[in-house]
């Protein structure tokens, strides 16, 4: 079911949005978060909703390249971002590394809570802020795994970051 109403057409605002790759011009209402706009009529649903506050990590995707939770973004003040959400960093001919690295370390469970770590993790990588397993563990601490994967998501995060094989965590963040 969506949340997603059709206002009445003198309160709908343009947005322009590249989302996975793709060019999106839409009138859209201007309380409505990316959110609902990605599960609504975008129908992209591997974002999920978790707790609609910010407070899960659930619904998080890459803002122009930054890890953001979409149910805290109103989609008219994104005019001209590009979105990545999970449908758009891999696919299951060409997976990314760290949905391989998911995989290979069962760092779900549910697997409600995957398209938002592994969207997390991306940009984490792409902050270059994660040296340590501890660092890691603190830097995605706003995506929240109920079923407690939290070890194994950890592991696929190292393997990608390349920490595997090192004189030791410890030693990697100094």
């Amino acid at each position: 079911m969506s949340h997603f109403t059709t206002p009445p057409a003198d309160t709908l605002c343009p947005v322009s949005l590249t989302i996975n790759g793709k060019f999106h011009s839409l009138d859209v209402a201007p309380w409505t978060t990316l959110l609902d706009l990605l599960r609504g009529p975008l129908d992209l649903t591997g974002t999920k909703k978790g707790c609609d506050h910010g407070q899960c990590g659930a619904c998080t995707v890459l803002i122009d390249g930054e890890r953001m939770n979409a149910c805290l973004k109103l989609a008219i003040s994104l005019d001209g971002s590009e979105i990545a959400t999970i449908e758009g960093i891999g696919t299951l001919g060409d997976l990314h590394p760290m949905q391989q690295a998911f995989i290979d370390h069962d760092a779900f469970q549910c697997g409600y809570c995957t398209p938002g770590q592994i969207c997390s993790a991306v940009g984490l990588l792409k902050e270059g802020h994660a040296h340590s397993r501890e660092q890691i563990r603190e830097l995605m601490s706003g995506n929240l795994c109920r079923c407690g994967a939290y070890t194994n998501i950890a592991d696929a995060i190292e393997e990608v970051a390349g920490l595997y094989g090192r004189q030791g965590l410890q030693e990697a963040a100094e």
